[in-house]
């Protein structure tokens, strides 16, 4: 064995993957999918009859959870989809950038800065309209495969 120090430059996350295999038998309305490298909301499940050649299909329609598009898919039911995890976390709004990042406050104290502000214009207005109105804003942030966006907004009452 040598003295050397080696020293690895280790890009890798913990392991988790981003996705899980499930039967697209299983996967009904208003779960998630992943259609063409995209996390989905499933909107509609339609199953067809097996046919002269085997498999039952299943008929997915669903929106992207990020940026609100129609994609759909069809696979064999017997065959297994990807499945995002999907996680969604309330934050406090602590304060909005000149560049629309958002500062938001974490459950153990710390500041999470790296949020834009989200693209859907109500919910854009509705976000600045309440921050310069001295609310306490709530934030829930989904996310799912590497990405996150802010979602929905609560209003816990004006600041003390």
């Amino acid at each position: 064995m040598s003295d050397e120090e080696h020293h690895f430059d280790s890009q890798a996350d913990a392991g988790a993957s981003k996705t899980y295999p499930q039967q697209a038998g299983t996967i009904r309305k208003n779960g998630y999918i992943v259609i063409k490298s995209r996390p989905c909301k499933v909107v509609e499940v339609s199953t067809s009859k097996t046919g002269k050649h085997g498999h039952a299909k299943c008929h997915f329609a669903a929106i992207d959870i990020f940026n609100g598009k129609k994609l759909e898919d069809i696979v064999p039911s017997s065959h297994n989809c990807d499945v995002p995890h999907v996680n969604r976390t309330d934050y406090q709004l602590i304060d909005i950038s000149e560049d629309g990042f958002v500062s938001l406050l974490t459950d153990n104290g710390n500041t999470k800065d790296d949020l834009k502000l989200p693209t859907d214009e109500a919910l854009l207005a509705q976000i600045k309209d309440g921050f310069s109105e001295g609310k306490d804003l709530v934030v829930s942030v989904m996310s799912a495969m590497g990405e996150e966006q802010i979602c929905s907004l609560k209003d816990i009452g004006p600041k003390n």
